[in-house]
């Protein structure tokens, strides 16, 4: 699965569309940058509700190529800003961050 295909199979919106289509590797769900970029590996989605442009710098720093922000989280300009500079998709969905992780989980298990 690629990044392209988040917004299709997982129903997420996306709202930073500019963006490198990488190839999904895993995914990483975490509220706690500092455990994001203590844990979560090169190729991951993170999953989270940190609406902000630092979140965009870990992902940058981490190698992680997309971020969902979850619960409906509005997405600050700043935030869009920094993802587009660096190439990182930003998608956005209602659902909470469990729902969205086992969905994630599913569908790279069954892709495997």
């Amino acid at each position: 699965m690629r990044v392209k295909d988040l917004s299709i199979v997982l129903g997420v919106e996306s709202i930073q569309p500019d963006f490198e289509d990488a190839e999904i590797l895993g995914g990483y769900t975490s509220d706690l940058l500092s455990d994001v970029m203590a844990h979560a590996t090169s190729g991951s989605v993170l999953i989270t509700i940190q609406a902000h442009k630092n979140t965009v710098a870990v992902a940058g720093l981490v190698g992680i190529p997309a971020i969902i922000l979850a619960n409906g989280r509005p997405v600050p300009e700043d935030m869009v800003e920094a993802a587009r500079k660096e190439g990182i998709a930003i998608f956005r969905s209602r659902e909470t961050q469990f729902v969205l992780s086992g969905k994630l989980y599913t569908l790279l298990a069954s892709s495997r």
